[in-house]
């Protein structure tokens, strides 16, 4: 049986693991920035710390924590739920869109080590036009396909198993202050680069979570959610004008 009880700890661990999601935006930050990670990890030079830290230690702190949201989310689901289609339709897309991030961060971390090397004044060798085009393009869109997938997914599970009770204040300030890391990750990325294929995932994701809280106001994810791509596409778009 749940209890209120019950119910406030399984927020507060979500409260714990989104912040867990703020401190991978963290230590990515500080891996692209930090001189240091531009060492070599081995003496044979296969990659710099920046690739290796960016494709296995951060994602993996990243998606091990989103793996155990849903686990919490799904504490709130009775047999039926848990059994049925539609969680069963979600656990898919979630798992394949975990292996599509794996796999985009393999393929898009040693490339862009070897474009940035090897590659950057060398675009018409045959080598070279196969590194830029995974670096530039195809891991992009594979990690754009799974991105959209796990965190799509996460919403819909949010909305599966809701949250039984009304958030509090403090819960809803919680929940802004770690989307407010993500918003500011999207504009990060976003702002600085040429928009393309990125914005149109970020604006289908804030469209997505919008609709849903609408529909449902009180579920912890669905606001994270909303508030950190609302907040991203805002501060991309108002710089961009201001910029001109």
């Amino acid at each position: 049986m749940t209890t209120a009880l019950t119910v406030e700890s399984n927020l507060n661990r979500i409260h714990a693991l989104l912040a867990v999601q703020t401190l991978a935006i963290v230590l990515g930050s500080i891996n692209r920035l930090g001189s240091w990670t531009l060492g070599f990890v081995s003496s044979n030079e296969f990659l710099r710390w920046v690739d290796f830290n960016n494709m296995l230690i951060i994602p993996l702190i990243s998606l091990v924590s989103f793996y155990l949201v849903k686990k919490q989310l799904e504490l709130n689901g009775d047999a039926a739920t848990l059994n049925s289609r539609r969680h069963l339709t979600l656990n898919l897309i979630f798992i394949v869109g975990l292996y599509l991030l794996g796999a985009s961060y393999g393929d898009h971390e040693v490339t862009n080590y070897l474009h940035a090397r090897f590659c950057a004044d060398d675009t018409t060798s045959d080598l070279c036009r196969i590194v830029v085009f995974n670096d530039d393009e195809f891991s992009h869109w594979v990690f754009f396909t799974g991105f959209v997938m796990v965190n799509a997914a996460l919403m819909f599970f949010q909305v599966l198993f809701p949250h039984r009770a009304k958030l509090s204040i403090m819960d809803i300030a919680l929940l802004a202050i770690n989307a407010l890391f993500i918003g500011a990750g999207i504009f990060a990325n976003l702002a600085f680069e040429v928009i393309g294929l990125d914005l149109v995932v970020v604006a289908l994701l804030t469209a997505v979570a919008l609709w849903l809280l609408w529909r449902n106001r009180s579920q912890p994810l669905i606001v994270y959610y909303s508030i950190a791509y609302t907040l991203g596409l805002i501060a991309t778009f108002s710089y961009k004008i201001l910029r001109g």
